[in-house]
């Protein structure tokens, strides 16, 4: 069976324990090796390893990036991952979890400037690279093997050792023929992986596997699938479609592509990402719209957050809402100029959201997010509201406060109302 090495990157025909070539032993292994072509690069806790590659005193050590002790985590470390800590996780929650923890704030134009370097090197190997987040991508490589003299798992495998010499972080790498089997195989083996899913091996792969395993099924649709009688993804490669559409609508449609490993869709350096959004689903349903508020609140800091990472600035801003009976509602204002500042989306939709919420209906749901994007260019001060240049500073202001003495130096009192609340 044909290996790659992960050190010199050479493909060997003949099967052996070491690298025929340099002797080591850091091998992948698979018979379609030379023929795929789709990749998935996703970066190893990207924020995380930033902060590390610059702090080296933080290598062996659980880091989390995120807000102070009323805030929430953004990312945390591998290390830190082992002890239970999740993005998302409120912090008094993570540091329960690991008390011995290392809490930096985030650093956003350092994480920019890091995702710069490493899409300049996926643009070396390729012009076909869909960046579809600050710190993961598609490319496809399907004919560069003239141009490279390698085939694409070579030329990955290269990506991978001049991203973790020339950047300082490590990403792991998932290979095959279409964009939905590379999203799950560069799961497989984190951090620095590399795995292989070929589509003529994906049905038997993907079968014994719970449905929660498919990549776009979050834990409440996995709970439903479940009481449905569809426990393993072998149970949605039986399903008629017809009745996974009647039951799902288009999503089962999608099921049932997902569940054979079939995807269609092109990698495409034209498909730009259409929002940026938060959302939070509630241990308890909630009517009243100050504790509705308080999450608003918390989901615009972290959307703005998301926003200024990625360089981005959007002019419409949606609400979302799903009440106790799972009924989605969604509502949305179009701004005079596009903001990425947390004050700007909330004073947005905080009037979308006090228009819904009467008392007399229950949420289970809420989010926020911002479309119609576009490159941040400044904070550009509006003629009808003369006070947001202001506010914009303010908050300029803050996260510099943040980045220079941590996440807890600056809080508002809706924040530390939402963490009390949390807390409690």
């Amino acid at each position: 069976m044909p290996s790659l090495c992960r050190d010199c990157h050479k493909i060997s025909e003949a099967a052996s324990a070491a690298c025929p070539a340099c002797g080591h032993t850091r091998l992948v292994y698979h018979s379609e090796l030379a023929r795929l072509g789709i990749a998935h690069v996703d970066c190893d806790a990207f924020y995380a390893s930033v902060e590390k590659r610059d702090n080296p005193a933080l290598k062996h050590v659980p880091l989390i990036v995120g807000g102070g002790q009323r805030g929430v985590v953004t990312t945390c470390c591998y290390i830190a991952r082992l002890y239970g800590v999740r993005s998302a996780m409120p912090m008094f929650k993570a540091l329960k979890a690991c008390p011995d923890a290392v809490v930096v704030p985030p650093d956003f134009r350092k994480y920019h400037t890091a995702a710069k370097a490493i899409r300049a090197e996926m643009d070396r190997l390729t012009p076909l690279v869909q960046q579809v987040s600050i710190d993961e991508a598609y490319l496809d490589l399907a004919g560069t093997e003239r141009l490279h003299g390698e085939p694409p798992a070579a030329s990955l495998s290269r990506l991978a050792a001049n991203v973790e010499r020339e950047v300082g972080v490590t990403v792991s790498i998932g290979l095959s023929a279409n964009k939905f089997l590379a999203k799950t195989a560069s799961e497989l083996d984190k951090p620095r992986g590399f795995a292989i899913i070929a589509p003529s091996e994906a049905e038997a792969f993907l079968a014994p596997r719970e449905v929660a395993f498919l990549h776009g099924v979050g834990p409440r649709f996995a709970e439903s699938l479940i009481r449905d009688g569809f426990h393993t993804i072998g149970d949605l490669q039986a399903a008629e479609v017809k009745d996974l559409i009647r039951r799902y609508g288009e999503t089962g449609d999608w099921l049932k592509r997902c569940a054979h490993g079939r995807d269609n869709r092109p990698v495409s350096p034209f498909s730009v990402r259409k929002s940026i959004s938060s959302e939070t689903t509630f241990f308890e349903d909630i009517a009243e719209i100050g504790p509705l508020e308080d999450q608003l609140w918390r989901l615009s800091v972290k959307t703005a957050d998301r926003a200024k990472a990625e360089g981005s600035s959007g002019r419409v801003v949606t609400l979302k809402l799903k009440t106790s009976a799972f009924q989605p509602l969604t509502r949305r204002i179009s701004l005079p100029q596009p903001t990425q500042l947390a004050q700007e989306i909330f004073r947005a939709a905080r009037p979308l959201l006090a228009k819904e919420v009467t008392g007399r209906v229950k949420y289970r749901l809420i989010g926020v997010g911002l479309s119609d994007l576009s490159d941040y260019q400044a904070d550009a001060a509006d003629l009808v509201d003369p006070k947001i240049a202001k506010r914009a500073a303010a908050e300029r202001a803050s996260d510099k406060a943040r980045a220079k003495f941590g996440a807890g130096a600056v809080v508002t009192g809706r924040a530390a109302k939402t963490g009390r609340k949390t807390e409690g």
